[in-house]
């Protein structure tokens, strides 16, 4: 599918290639100053935390509806083993495991090197620097070293009135304004923003297969919309994340896959996938504070296009 006038209209108004300098590998991650951490600190008010991870299990996210990026195989290679022969049963044992996975499967973060259009990705990269031997030598996810911030919960299930957004849904700026005013947020430059659709209610009912699926059985996905991106640049979004599979509404619009392109290769915005924000969610809705101190630096994978994260949010 070739790019549209209007996907060509917004990359131009968003790209920051440049923008940190011609050897940056960030993107927008350098929006997280010092100053930014320490602010984002003062939302630490109760102490109460939320894991935002689902569980690495065989049955888990991603059912195979990718192919190649795999539930985790967890194998044990080393059960009550003892490091002398014939070690006596009061000596020291150990048990061990392995695993194998899509870096991707679970919840997770998209590096910046994930996605390319033009032969090119982050910062005007060839997209050669991705390669079947070392991965990603350009924007790998082992460049995110730490990733915490303040971290905004916009609901927009909650803002609709609904459990679960329809699918496919093309959340809006005039969504993600009214999330904001209904929590009470202006979000600034260095957030780390969650977007809810409700969607992780699905997974949790009736697991990882009808999760990916949809209603339809067909992927379909409420989420982001190409519009979005130039609210994100405007108010200087460090990272942002969501519920779903897709990150943004599937099908896709005029262009395939056109939020993913928009922010891993133009803006340099980190991206995040199937993170569990129903507690959260509900915790925001009883106490009306949609702010939070967030934790969520991706593991890191040598060359890795993505790496898996247990994002804690702190209130």
């Amino acid at each position: 599918m070739a790019l549209s006038e209007h996907f060509i209209e917004i990359s131009t108004r968003v790209r920051n290639w440049g923008r940190w300098g011609d050897d940056d590998e960030l993107g927008t991650l350098n929006l997280i100053t010092p100053e930014v951490v320490r602010a984002a600190s003062k939302c630490i008010r109760t102490g109460e935390t939320f894991p935002l991870a689902v569980p690495l299990e065989a049955d888990g996210i991603q059912m195979g509806f990718i192919p190649g990026r795999d539930n985790p195989t967890r194998t044990m290679i080393a059960l009550n083993d003892s490091l002398e022969p014939n070690a006596d049963p009061d000596a020291f044992h150990t048990s061990d495991d392995a695993v194998q996975m899509g870096l991707q499967a679970g919840t997770h973060w998209d590096g910046l090197c994930h996605a390319s259009y033009g032969g090119r990705v982050y910062n005007g990269y060839s997209d050669t620097t991705v390669t079947t031997e070392e991965g990603a030598t350009r924007c790998g996810i082992e460049r995110v070293r730490s990733l915490c911030s303040r971290g905004i919960l916009l609901d927009v299930a909650r803002i609709k009135g609904v459990d679960i957004l329809d699918c496919p849904y093309a959340i809006t700026t005039d969504d993600l304004d009214e999330a904001a005013a209904m929590g009470g947020v202006d979000v600034r430059a260095g957030d780390i923003v969650l977007v809810r659709t409700g969607r992780m209610a699905i997974y949790h009912d009736k697991g990882g297969l009808a999760y990916c699926l949809g209603p339809a059985g067909d992927g379909s996905n409420a989420g982001l919309s190409m519009s979005t991106a130039e609210w994100f640049y405007e108010r200087d979004v460090a990272a942002v994340a969501n519920d779903t599979l897709a990150f943004e509404v599937y099908p896709s619009e005029d262009v395939t896959m056109a939020v993913h392109m928009l922010h891993l290769v133009d803006m340099g915005l980190t991206q995040g996938q199937n993170w569990d924000l129903e507690k959260l969610a509900k915790s925001c809705a009883d106490d009306g504070t949609y702010e939070f101190f967030l934790s969520a630096t991706p593991e890191p994978f040598l060359g890795g296009l993505g790496s898996p994260v247990a994002p804690i949010a702190i209130k």
